[in-house]
């Protein structure tokens, strides 16, 4: 993607902080550059550039360090963004066999046989965990989810004042991995629509955008990553949120023309 457009000026930029979601499409993880992406499809509908910061699992905790301990982050990316969406949350409701902390540990086992092994073993109690507790555990408590979300905006408003923060309603999942279980699933929506509320971020929402396509079959195979038709509702979701915002477009973009 290009800096800048046709006529040299340059383009608003959009900061994601976010989870696989941002970048996993109906098959396989995409380059970060795929347009069918979520990012990319909010990016293109303003006339932006997006800038995404992801990885599989993160939850608001990551966000937060990412936020606080990646240099490319806070150094290059947050000085340089016109807009942040927060786009995490849809991990933390989740319901997990094991804390964050030791389901990300299992990389560094050793040796190789021993990972292996509690990698099968994490994958084949995942689903059996979540169905014998019917989803009532999650990856990250709501309360910690609020807070580390809280010292995301709290850190950005006081780098960038007036810089326009989204925050996202988490989707609904149809995933083997987690048993199908989604009893967490609304009182974590309502909870992340009262935090956005509490802390004046617009949120857009990602379970109305992504539960069609959910329903007739069209997400990811793996009930759990979008497919296109989601990732483009969504991007399109996002726009549309951030339209509503004030400060956007930046003063510095509002005569640029739009992205073709």
């Amino acid at each position: 993607m290009s800096a800048a457009d046709g006529m040299g000026a340059a383009r608003p930029r959009i900061l994601f902080l976010a989870d696989s979601l941002a970048y996993h499409g109906p098959n396989r993880p995409e380059l970060l550059t795929e347009p069918g992406l979520y990012p990319n499809v909010m990016a293109h509908a303003l006339g932006a550039e997006a800038d995404i910061v992801a990885q599989v699992g993160w939850t608001a905790r990551h966000a937060w360090r990412s936020l606080t301990r990646d240099p490319r982050v806070y150094s290059l990316l947050v000085p340089t963004a016109d807009a942040v969406v927060l786009a995490v949350g849809g991990m933390d409701y989740l319901p997990g066999a094991l804390p964050t902390y030791l389901r990300e540990g299992i990389v560094f086992l050793r040796p190789r046989l021993v990972r292996r092994g509690a990698r099968r073993m994490y994958l084949a109690a995942q689903p059996r965990i979540a169905l014998l507790t019917r989803g009532r555990l999650r990856a990250m408590p709501q309360r910690l989810t609020n807070a580390y979300l809280s010292n995301c905006v709290t850190a950005l408003r006081e780098l960038r004042p007036g810089l326009p923060i989204l925050g996202i309603l988490p989707p609904r999942h149809r995933a083997a991995a987690f048993a199908f279980q989604l009893r967490g699933h609304k009182p974590a929506w309502a909870a992340a629509q009262a935090w956005g509320t509490e802390n004046d971020v617009p949120m857009a929402d990602f379970a109305a955008a992504v539960q069609p396509h959910l329903t007739a079959g069209r997400a990811n195979p793996d009930g759990l990553h979008f497919g296109w038709e989601s990732h483009r509702d969504v991007g399109l979701e996002l726009a549309r949120v951030l339209r509503s915002c004030s400060g956007w477009p930046p003063i510095s973009s509002r005569e640029a023309p739009a992205a073709p």
